[in-house]
């Protein structure tokens, strides 16, 4: 089974890459698992080290030629996660529209040319949603984004669907959480400071969260949205029926509350690096995002999200190996 993964330079897409590595196996449309004969990856940069066994494909998803001469005639699988990311598609329009849409509907059409229709993983997210939104929404609640990102991921969203309503592949969009914590740096993606009020402070260093304490996050631990994108994949398509789409299941804490967990965990002198510096622009994009979902569809086809921040805390700890 050939794999392709687009942004897979990025953290979880090279994270990805590695789990199914270690894994061997991914389950084929016949249900039967079979062995991975290659995972290629695409993306602007890579890290500097990268497993031998992964092929390498540099590259912008939307520029003219790029999937096609990436993408080989028998892949099996796909990985959908390149994109620009929330604030930036929000700062520069172009920009987001040619990578988060054109890109992927060069991809999803260039899937429709292989030998045989692909599985196709696609990862959208909860800035689907915005607006005028009930305390907490359910698998019924209807899109409406008030951001470019997630008007892009809702378009992408319904071409998957539609792609795999003609017969082209067999797609599964997922929804994702903010996803914390990341390691690396602050990126332009408007969640950013999820993963930064953890991970600067545990690092030693100052945070200047651009949000109110207040602000709440619904979240999922990169470990749980990589057992996600396998999972998801993995299930038979009987199992999506004409729906494919679904929201991953999450936990939900206010920063304050996040705060307080790390001085819990890392002592007070941690805690009090975090520092606020209110960024009007990054809190007009987050307070559009819904905070508390419930997941029954996606709990019952056996996602399943972190048991609190405690764990998702000690997860970034011990995988980084930080004393505390």
């Amino acid at each position: 089974m050939k794999v392709f993964i687009t942004g897979g330079g990025g953290f979880l897409g090279y994270r990805l890459a590695r789990t199914l590595l270690e894994r061997g196996t991914l389950t084929g449309r016949d249900g039967k698992a079979a062995p991975i004969t290659q995972i290629k990856l695409l993306d602007t940069v890579f890290p500097p080290q990268t497993d031998p066994r992964l092929q390498r494909v540099q590259g912008d998803l939307s520029a003219p030629g790029t999937i096609a001469a990436a993408l080989e005639p028998d892949t099996a699988s796909v990985f959908h996660l390149a994109s620009v990311v929330s604030a930036g598609a929000e700062a520069d329009f172009d920009l987001g529209m040619r990578v988060n849409l054109e890109g992927t509907r060069i991809l999803l059409e260039a899937c429709r040319q292989l030998e045989r229709p692909p599985r196709l993983v696609f990862t959208s997210s909860v800035a689907a949603f915005g607006g005028e939104l009930p305390a907490t929404l359910d698998d019924s609640t209807t899109p409406k984004p008030q951001t470019s990102y997630g008007t892009q991921k809702v378009i992408g969203e319904y071409l998957v669907a539609d792609y795999t309503r003609r017969g082209f592949l067999d797609g599964r969009s997922l929804r994702l959480p903010t996803i914390v914590v990341r390691p690396g740096k602050p990126n332009l993606a408007a969640s950013s400071f999820a993963s930064a009020i953890f991970r600067e402070p545990l690092g030693g260093e100052i945070y200047e969260c651009p949000l109110p304490d207040t602000t709440g996050i619904w979240l999922l631990s990169p470990r749980k949205v990589i057992e996600a994108f396998v999972h998801a994949h993995d299930l038979p398509e009987t199992a999506w029926g004409s729906n494919r789409v679904v929201n991953l299941p999450g936990i939900t804490i206010t920063i304050r509350q996040a705060v307080a967990e790390l001085r819990r965990i890392a002592g007070r002198e941690v805690a009090e690096r975090v520092r606020f510096k209110i960024d009007p622009r990054i809190k007009a994009i987050v307070d559009t995002w819904p905070v508390r979902f419930a997941t029954p569809r996606a709990l019952a086809m056996g996602f399943s999200a972190d048991s609190d921040i405690e764990s998702v805390i000690r997860d970034h700890i011990r995988e980084q190996g930080i004393a505390v």
